[in-house]
């Protein structure tokens, strides 16, 4: 083990941690909103935007992560849409999870209890007032494990952004092993800041989970 090289990588790797973190956590956030949206479209069944929503769900779903981030990196360039890798990093990611999270969110709606609804609408709450302050908040405390699985998951999934060129921690392992011949030492710092970056998500999620048991 060469502790050396370990030393001089580090902050090659900080960098590529930080723009991991950059692109992933903006494509959770938009994968978030997404996931509410189409989850919402389909719970109340909107015409045509509700077949749009599943069709949409099955396409992210269930095609690779990788596929997707090439067809916008390669394929839309062609049709007019240019987009450089910081930006199909952000919109594969949103797209790709908020497939994952819509459906997270969906179970976790239909997870509440019907009386729920029906209570607040006798207290003189509207449809919108119920779904916003009773049903959702329900929703999204039955929903936590979920989603910290899915954030986490959607984290890992940033390993695939090397294929298009991104200086993330996947490419940088790969890059300084072709260069240096370092093995050992790219994939031990590779798992170390993969671990950096996942735990204290995992740990939070935990937390969380705790805390709403009790309320």
């Amino acid at each position: 083990m060469n502790f050396e090289a370990i030393t001089e990588y580090i902050p090659l790797y900080w960098k590529a941690m930080l723009l991991t973190l950059k692109i992933g956590w903006t494509g959770i956030l938009l994968s978030v909103v997404i996931g509410f949206i189409t989850a919402l479209i389909r719970q109340h069944k909107i015409p045509v935007l509700s077949q749009f929503t599943r069709g949409y769900i099955e396409l992210f779903r269930n095609t690779p992560l990788m596929v997707q981030l090439f067809f916008m990196y390669f394929a839309l360039p062609r049709l007019g849409l240019p987009m450089n890798a910081e930006s199909c990093g952000v919109l594969g990611i949103a797209l790709f999870g908020g497939a994952y999270m819509s459906e997270t969110v969906r179970s976790g709606i239909e997870a509440v209890d019907r009386g729920q609804m029906e209570g607040a609408l006798s207290l003189g709450f509207s449809p919108l007032r119920a779904e916003l302050f009773v049903i959702i908040p329900q929703a999204v405390a039955t929903s936590v494990p979920a989603f910290t699985a899915n954030v986490i998951f959607l984290l890992k999934e940033t390993s695939v952004f090397s294929a298009i060129s991104l200086m993330d921690l996947m490419f940088t392992a790969k890059d300084l092993i072709g260069l240096y011949y370092k093995t050992t030492e790219c994939l031990l710092l590779l798992v170390i800041f993969y671990l950096i970056i996942l735990l204290p998500v995992s740990a939070v999620g935990s937390v969380i989970e705790k805390k709403l048991r009790f309320v």
